[in-house]
């Protein structure tokens, strides 16, 4: 199941503009912060999945964007007539980020900057900003009159949060808000809709299948065979810009050959455990992936017989056995390659063999 709350911005005749779209990680009307990197691109994901015109009625869409979500150019996912790139307050408006931001302008994108306050380190971007959010709450009248002068309607459009009640809103539209946000207006509304998960059974055989000593072609094709969202992951990835292929590549059978077994393993390996760690803590992803090339770093300064230390790194974090789930995916994991098993018992104590 896939959550997004959306709020509406109005107009100064309290006319919908469009909606703030925030992350729901339940039904709850409520946002638990625990990772606002991971908390913006699974609602950017969520936002495509259910489509801006169910979430925003034909409206702009604000969407809270991270440093990363700027610099990978995520948000032009979406559409750009449709899209208001709303920069956190904690995004630091370095040379990418400018730079990053004049893209998103050059390609239709509205700019907002959100939470906006007196002596923000975000003041660079205001030349390029199209909106400036401001908080009535947390700032003063006579804050709030200095910046309309500064900014007003000659460079951008002012919007008043968390409005909650009608004199709030007389007071801010008098002082030259051009658009309003707030309780007083609407509750942020929480959308949901099914995603079709990944097969954590389908991960399992895919890495029974490249932990083995010989790699049998035929088995790896039709293991990615069976699970949709690899083949068209390998597809999209062999046919990207980095390889630069004179002809476009269209079987799974074709890209693996082209792939080579080396790095069909490790492509394999890298695309199995960030799906299968989707719904865990981004810092323990990371931590596999940089256990992972330190270990074929590792590689030639020590005795390892046919272990291959990339997947023994990457694979150290990725299996838990924390929660009944992980502890089903554990039995399974461990009949991979009982001669030589290279899981870790957990976090801290290693239980593998090398030799």
């Amino acid at each position: 199941m896939r959550f997004v709350a959306r709020q509406p911005i109005l107009t100064g005749e309290e006319k919908v503009f469009g909606y703030e779209l925030l992350f729901r990680d339940g039904i709850e009307d409520y946002f638990c912060p625990k990772d606002a990197e991971a908390a913006s691109k699974i609602m950017l994901d969520s936002s495509l999945i259910m489509g801006l015109d169910v979430l925003c009625n034909g409206g702009r869409a604000f969407v809270n964007c991270t440093r990363d979500m700027l610099l990978k150019d995520y948000v032009t996912l979406l559409p750009s007539s449709q899209t208001v790139v709303e920069i956190l307050e904690s995004v630091e408006p370095d040379d990418l980020v400018m730079a990053a931001c004049q893209r998103l302008k050059e390609g239709g994108n509205m700019i907002a900057l959100d939470d906006f306050a007196t002596g923000d380190q975000r003041e660079p971007l205001t030349d390029i900003a199209d909106i400036i959010m401001v908080d009535v709450r947390s700032t003063s009248p006579e804050e709030r009159a200095v910046m309309v002068k500064r900014y007003g309607p000659w460079r951008c459009r002012m919007l008043a949060e968390k409005v909650e009640a009608r004199e709030e809103f007389m007071a801010a539209k008098k002082a030259g808000f051009a658009y309003f946000q707030g309780y007083f207006f609407r509750r942020p509304e929480t959308v949901k809709t099914y995603a079709v998960p990944g097969n954590q059974l389908n991960y399992i055989k895919m890495l029974q299948v490249v932990s083995k000593p010989e790699l049998e072609p035929r088995e790896i094709e039709n293991a990615i065979k069976g699970e949709a969202s690899l083949c068209y992951r390998l597809l999209r990835y062999m046919n990207s810009a980095s390889f630069g292929f004179a002809s476009e590549i269209h079987s799974v059978r074709h890209a693996l050959s082209m792939l080579g077994e080396r790095e069909v393993r490790r492509w394999v390996c890298l695309v199995v455990t960030l799906a299968a760690g989707q719904n865990q803590s981004s810092d323990l992803v990371l931590s596999a992936l940089v256990r992972a090339r330190f270990c074929e770093l590792l590689s030639p300064k020590i005795k390892h017989g046919e272990t291959d230390l990339f997947l023994l790194g990457l694979l150290s974090l990725g299996f838990h056995p924390g929660t009944s789930h992980d502890r089903r995916c554990w039995r399974r994991c461990r009949s991979i390659r009982k001669p030589r098993p290279y899981f870790w018992a957990g976090p801290a104590r290693c239980a593998h063999s090398i030799s």
